[in-house]
């Protein structure tokens, strides 16, 4: 017999005894990543919220987006008002309030817990939004973390991307997330969930969802949800902007910075090319005509060595007006 060769089986698969390695989420902000990797401690501001680490990992976040935590323990009877008041002016806002009522017995550390994790979450997700401005990291905090438990980076990125989708696929369309919303007309309401129908009721043309969502005391995430189910159906709108129209102004003329003098010509003479400037008209003096000299007169003869003219002589004067007269004349006579 000749033996034939056959190809071994492929290996099986090996299970990994050291577990599921963690998973590591980059490009939702590689800042934070890195904050995470050095266990940095301090407050990552951000433009739409910020988020405070200890040891590189999340204790608290917050953004105008989402309702506080005061939000969430008062809108619904869990804690009255004015004991959370009482306990801010004590503590400040934040965990400090809330771990001093559970030291005070005035709250249950589950529902603390809860509550935090929750507006944690919620505000994480808006300040790790999309953002054109760099983001700023404090060195440093001093809160620490007290009973709350912390929670890792990436869990906080992973939940984030799993909000995203969850939104995109129920509406793309993300322009509802922070304008006034406004109903598109008159249209047949169908019949709507009672958590849909409050946030339908609040819609004016002039709230936003984080306005929606602090009027109801619920997250804003949630009430983004809503509303985006509300946009798919036709009921929701983005309120329309106004047309920019630029106003019509009158363009000012253009003129040079520096307009080039005109110089002054130096001419011995009067142009020929250019009439002569009128003078000042000046009245003729009025000349009184003398009376005839009387019949028979005959003029006296000139003194001796008087210069004679065609008519007379003219008498000796010593006036130097007078005498610069004559001496023009008789250069002109001269010519």
């Amino acid at each position: 017999m000749t033996p034939v060769g056959t190809t071994p089986p492929p290996p099986l698969p090996v299970r990994d005894r050291a577990g599921p390695r963690p998973h590591t989420v980059t490009g939702l902000s590689p800042m934070l990543s890195r904050l995470a990797a050095e266990r940095a401690t301090g407050v990552l501001v951000r433009e739409r919220g910020t988020i405070h680490l200890a040891e590189g990992r999340v204790v608290h976040a917050e953004s105008p987006a989402a309702p506080g935590l005061d939000v969430l323990l008062t809108a619904h009877g869990t804690l009255d008002a004015a004991a959370w008041r009482e306990a801010v002016d004590r503590a400040g806002p934040g965990p400090d309030a809330g771990r001093l009522l559970v030291d005070g017995g005035r709250l249950t550390a589950g529902a603390l817990e809860l509550c935090h994790l929750g507006a944690l979450y919620d505000a994480a997700y808006f300040a790790l939004a999309p953002s054109s401005t760099p983001g700023r990291f404090r060195y440093g905090d001093p809160r620490p973390p007290g009973p709350l438990h912390p929670v890792p980076v990436a869990e906080v990125e992973r939940a984030t991307l799993r909000r995203r989708e969850l939104l995109h696929r129920v509406w793309p369309d993300q322009r509802a997330d922070s304008a006034p919303l406004t109903r598109p007309g008159p249209r047949a309401v169908p019949a709507l969930p009672p958590r849909r129908r409050a946030v339908l009721d609040l819609v004016d043309g002039v709230r936003t969802a984080a306005d929606i969502a602090r009027e109801l005391g619920r997250p804003g995430f949630h009430t983004l949800v809503d509303i985006r189910r509300l946009a798919a159906a036709g009921l929701v709108a983005p309120r329309p902007q106004p047309e920019h129209r630029p106003e019509h102004r009158p363009q000012p003329e253009h003129r040079p910075e520096h307009q080039p003098q005109p110089q002054p010509e130096h001419r011995l003479g009067p142009d020929p090319g250019r009439p002569p400037a009128p003078y000042p008209h000046t009245p003729a003096p009025t000349v009184t005509p003398a009376p005839p000299p009387p019949a028979g007169y005959a003029p006296p003869p000139p003194p001796h060595g008087a210069p004679l003219i065609a008519d007379g002589f003219l008498p000796e004067v010593t006036d130097p007006d007078i005498t610069l007269l004559k001496r023009l004349r008789d250069a002109l006579e001269a010519l």
